[in-house]
Parts: structure tokens; sequence; C-alpha cells
């Protein structure tokens, strides 16, 4: 039986069209997987499905009857559930009451009954909750959990998932697949966007995908090699090899040392006594399921957030009290995590966005004076080199999907030649010609003598382009070791804290050992 079928599906925005003709169907107990890179529609397709977004032509059955779904509510009534890539929860409630939130209120019943409910479903598909828990105490991966047993419990019949494994640990990932292959066989239907294509290999049992908007083809994902699925997505003019080599550090440029935080927020994460060296001419991973304290870390190397003096060292010299400006002016850069609100100004042009942390480089002026020309030129050379698809370097940031802003940003503060550059997931959530040429970037930048430090909870991309890696968890590091020497199942029990204490002293002592031979 088919679940849901798309007959050209049409929709218009200014100055694009995001979807053009679309037709796909999905089978009941299917996992269909939905590909394309950024901008190619997608999220436009499944708003529409989800009646978040209304289409401008084409039809839409459900279950053999036309529909037009007329909003979310609609959607959910009919059993269609969708859990985004950015989860809509209130970190202050309990699970119980998040989900309560959701639920038409003749559902609901009493509380007591509710949380019986959420225990019994969620411990029938493998994903265990404590509907007593607040949001703020859960991991990620239980947040995600909370999330689809709330559609669980609306009897859904089709579970649309937006990246669901981007922030999972690899653990975390087959405990998602079980779920997912149990919830098939039950004849809920799910549709699985990602740009993981080896997880839609062994996930899905068919795919299509977009380009420009368009259906420019579907396949059997088991029948086809990730190299074919990359090529249907992409095309033929983007180069697909990864075969980086891996290389030793020269000299320490940046330096924590027992770095300890204690946050104000009540949802912020402490950091314990961290201590790590990054050096020239490699790039050194951080492994961690999002809210284990990666974020303190950066903001407290970036300058956002200060600390006692000398538990920050960038080029030998104390800056755990300076700001920002004052480590740029050092020859630090950085990517945040948070596109939008700390990497870019929504509503701010592309130059003045370039502007934003290129004023000090002297590539955007001189003589103490800005020079419009050379905001423009540096913002367009930004624009070509990174493959940014915009409306011109005056379009607003707000106006780019989420992978060509990522590139912009990236791209502005590459271009700069720092000595040093932290940036916290650089390839979340972009597509596969996306993110190699963003790892192509890292890697020349390394090969020119730059240190790079980077977080994800990417860990086949930190295997790939890393030269050293370790892990964090509740606010404490792992001991960090050369990539060749550590396996991704190991990666996997640091970023879940199993790390003890002696393997920590014995890294602290090679680490204070280095230094004292390069003293020498």
């Amino acid at each position: 039986m088919t679940r849901i079928e798309l007959n050209r599906i049409t929709k218009r925005y200014p100055g694009c069209v995001a979807n053009r003709d679309v037709s796909l169907s999905v089978d009941g107990g299917e996992i269909h997987a939905l590909l394309g890179e950024n901008g190619a529609g997608k999220s436009t397709l499944m708003k529409i499905i989800y009646g978040v977004v209304k289409p401008d032509a084409g039809d839409l059955f459900w279950e053999g009857e036309h529909v037009e779904i007329r909003g979310a509510g609609h959607a959910r009534g009919l059993g269609i559930g969708m859990v985004f890539q950015h989860f809509s929860l209130f970190e202050t409630l309990t699970v119980a009451e998040n989900i309560a939130l959701s639920l038409p209120a003749s559902e609901v019943g009493s509380m007591d009954t509710l949380k019986a409910r959420i225990t019994e479903v969620s411990v029938r598909y493998g994903m265990r909750l404590d509907p007593d828990r607040t949001v703020h105490s859960l991991s990620i991966g239980e947040q995600q959990r909370v999330e689809i047993v709330r559609c669980l419990l609306q009897n859904v019949k089709l579970l649309i998932l937006d990246e669901p494994t981007s922030v999972l640990t690899p653990q975390e990932v087959e405990t998602l697949f079980a779920t997912l292959h149990q919830l098939a066989a039950e004849g809920c239907s799910i549709l699985f966007i990602s740009h993981k294509l080896d997880e839609v290999i062994a996930l899905c049992d068919r795919a299509t995908i977009l380009r420009a908007g368009q259906v420019t083809g579907e396949c059997v994902p088991e029948q086809v090699s990730v190299e074919e699925l990359a090529r249907m997505m992409v095309g033929d003019e983007t180069p697909l090899s990864e075969n980086y080599s891996k290389k030793d550090g020269g000299e320490i440029l940046l330096e924590c040392r027992k770095l300890n935080y204690r946050p104000e927020d009540p949802f912020a994460s402490a950091l314990q006594a961290i201590s790590l060296q990054l050096k020239a001419g490699e790039i050194l991973g951080i492994a961690g399921v999002a809210g284990n304290g990666q974020e303190e870390l950066m903001r407290l190397i970036s300058g956002e957030e200060t600390s006692a003096a000398d538990t920050v060292v960038l080029n030998g010299r104390s800056i755990g009290k300076d700001g920002p400006a004052k480590r740029r002016a050092q020859g630090l850069c950085v990517v945040p995590e948070e596109r939008l609100g700390r990497g870019a100004v929504a509503d701010m042009s592309l130059e003045n966005n370039a502007l934003l942390t290129a004023y000090q480089s002297g590539l955007v002026s001189g003589n103490g004076w800005l020079n419009l020309g050379q905001i423009r030129k540096f913002t367009q050379r930004i624009l070509s080199r990174f493959n940014v698809k915009a409306e011109g370097s005056l379009a607003q940031a707000k106006s780019l999907s989420g992978g060509n802003l990522q590139k912009f940003i990236l791209g502005r503060e590459i271009l700069q030649q720092p000595r040093v550059l932290i940036c916290s997931h650089p390839t979340w959530g972009v597509d596969i010609g996306a993110a190699i040429l963003i790892r192509h970037a890292l890697i020349e930048l390394r090969d020119q003598g730059a240190a790079v430090l980077m977080v994800s909870e990417d860990i086949d991309e930190l295997f790939m382009i890393c030269d050293r890696l370790c892990g964090i968890c509740d606010g404490r590091l792992s001991p960090v070791r050369k990539t060749g020497d550590l396996s991704i199942n190991e990666l996997g029990q640091w970023m879940a804290g199993q790390f003890d204490v002696e393997s920590e002293l014995s890294d602290s002592i090679t680490d204070s050992n280095s230094i004292e031979e390069q003293a020498l």
C-alpha cells in the first residue's frame, strides 16, 4: 500500500524555485531516503508534507486519498510525525510535560497515565525514557528519543527524520537504527534525510535524489556504492577523492592549562582541569556528544568567556583574560557552532558579515579607513573560492541555505590566514560536495603551517582529516592520541566518558615532557 504520494509538487519563492514538478511515493513499512545538496529543496518538500508550507502546484495523496494538509496539527492528525534537526523541547520541563504539550488534551488524560504510556512505548522500542527527568539533564541522544516517542504516542504512520544521526555516538546510531527497523516492520513508513551516505545504504529501502529542486534519480541504496550515490547528488564535476595524509605537528601554538569553568547558566556544562596542546601544522579533533562542555571550551578559547590569564596560552602569551578582538589580533580565528547569531548576523549583507571579523586583518582597510571596494572584493573572493550559492555579495545572510552559510563563514575565517583556527562542527548538515570542499580547505590550511582545533560529533570525519584525536564527556577531556593509534569504538567510548584517570595522567606526563624537551 502506498502511504504517501506527491505528484508534480512545485513551490516558488521570490528569485528561485525551491521545488519543481517533484513526484515521489513512500510505501507502508518502507524506509525511504531523500538525498540532495544543500539548497536542493529537501527541507521545503518536507515542510509541504508536514503542512508548514503550502505548495503552489501539484497534488498530495495520503493512503490513496487526495488531501490538502492545512497545518502541522492536521498532519499529526493524519499520522505524520516529524523530528527536526533542531529539537523543539523546553529544557526546564520534564519529558512527560514536553510530550503533553504536543498532544491534544483529550489524549493526555492524567499525567500518571501519560507517564505510564511514555515508559511502555519507550521500552517497547528500545529507547527507555524516565518521564520525570527534566530535558536539560538528558543527553542529545535521549532528547531525540523524546521527540520520536512523542511521535509514536500519536500513532504515527509516517515518520520524517531530518539528519537524525548527526548528534549521536556510534552506539546511539545502532540503537536508533534498530528502532527504525522495528517501526518499519510494524508498518510505519519512514522518510530519512541524511548526508551520511553509508548510513543510507545500510538502512534505506529506496532513495530519491533532488538537485536544484527537481528529482534527478531514484535507486535502491544497497545496490549502489557510496560514490555512485554521491555522483547522483552532486554530478561528475565534484571531486570525491578524500585520501588525506596524517602529519606530526611542530611548535605549540595554543595551549590550555588545567582550565576549569563554573558557568552561571544552570544549563551550561562545567569544565574540569582541561589540558591540551595544539601544534602548528596539525588538526586536533575533539569528539563529543553535544552538551558535554565542548561549546564552553570553544567560548573560553575564542575569548567570548574569560578565565585566569595563564590557563589559555596563544603563541607563548597568556591570553585567558583577553577578549576576542585581542585574540584575533594574535592570529586566532573562529568558526562557531551557531551559524546565525554568532557566526553571522541574519539581517546583514554578506559584505557586512565579512567585515565583522575581517576588519582587523588588513584585507578590507588601510590607514585606519574601511575600503568599501576591498570589502566587496574580499566578499566576492569568499563566494567564488568556497562556491557559496548566493544572490551576490549584498544578499542577506539569512537568505543562504545552512550549508552555503557555513561555507561563507568558514571561507571568511580561512582567507584571513589565521595561525590558529578553531572550528565547531564545520560540516554539520552540509551536503557531500560542500563537506569535501570544507575538508580540503582545512587540510590546505594545516599544510600551510596553521594549527586547527576541530570539534565534531562526526566520528568518521574526525578520523578522516584529524592528525590527533581526543574525546570530551561531562566537561572532562580524554587522553590525546594519534589518529592511527585509536579505534572508532574506543573513541566512541571516550565520548561516553569511558576513560580512566590513569591514562589521563600518563598523557599529561607525556605533554609535560614535550614542553621540557622544547624548552631544552
